[in-house]
């Protein structure tokens, strides 16, 4: 197993390039590992990044990454650098900004909807145009929507800072409302946890990235409720 050290861990989200050594290469599967990186693997219901890997005058596309075996995998379009290589990374900002604001806000709207109607994240999906989170047990109405969103957006403009750091997993245990995240899907052997913190109305455990304020989201809009089931409802919201 080939540890990597992530470095937009824990709160350095804002980094767009690095230096890396290559500690494994697969060309079989067209993967590396690298023994540092800013990729964020897939995983917590956001993509992964994608960008360029260059060396030597090379140059590859990452086209996913993914944590398998215990290995943050880079798997590219192009060529595979070798074992022991120095690479430079550089990642698709555009689309990890665009993670980072979606991901911040399905923990706010999270958060109002918990507090507003106790009603849990079942689920959640972010993408750069549109996300979703499923909840449960809900039962909204138009008048609901208007409300969610209002708090939402009301929450936005007064530009709260978030605070990403590690904490001892039951002190965090402690401070997470209860139904606002299943901490048991969390394997026990993960100690700390990276704690993500919004001023002092949220706080819950989350590897994602994320904005540093949300001021930074500007304006939230539901797009469209569904029904998926019984007691569990679905918004699906876009960003400004």
């Amino acid at each position: 197993m080939s540890e990597s050290e992530i470095l937009y861990y824990p709160e350095n989200e804002y980094q767009k390039e690095f230096d890396a050594t290559v500690i494994k290469s697969n060309k079989d599967e067209n993967y590396v590992v690298l023994d540092r990186t800013l990729f964020y693997k897939e995983g917590g219901g956001q993509p992964a990044d994608k960008g360029n890997l260059f060396w030597n005058d090379h140059e590859t596309h990452v086209a996913d990454v993914q944590k398998e075996h215990g290995e943050i995998r880079h798997y590219v379009d192009g060529s595979v650098p070798e074992e022991g290589v120095e690479v430079h990374g550089q990642i698709n900002w555009e689309r990890r900004y665009s993670h980072m604001r979606m991901h911040t806000a399905q923990h706010v709207v999270s958060m109002v909807v918990l507090d507003m109607y106790d009603a849990s994240t079942a689920g959640n999906q972010v993408h750069e145009d549109r996300s979703r989170i499923d909840f449960e047990p809900a039962d909204f109405d138009e008048e609901d929507l208007e409300a969610i969103e209002k708090e939402v957006n009301r929450i936005i403009d007064e530009d709260i800072s978030l605070d990403k750091s590690e904490m001892d997993r039951d002190v965090l245990e402690e401070k997470t409302e209860e139904g606002r995240t299943n901490l048991d899907l969390i394997p026990s052997h993960i100690d700390p946890l990276r704690a993500v913190k919004i001023g002092d109305i949220d706080i819950c455990p989350c590897g994602g990235t994320h904005v540093d304020s949300t001021g930074e989201l500007e304006e939230f809009n539901i797009e469209e409720r569904k029904s998926k089931g019984q007691d569990v409802e679905r918004i699906i919201f876009s960003l400004k």
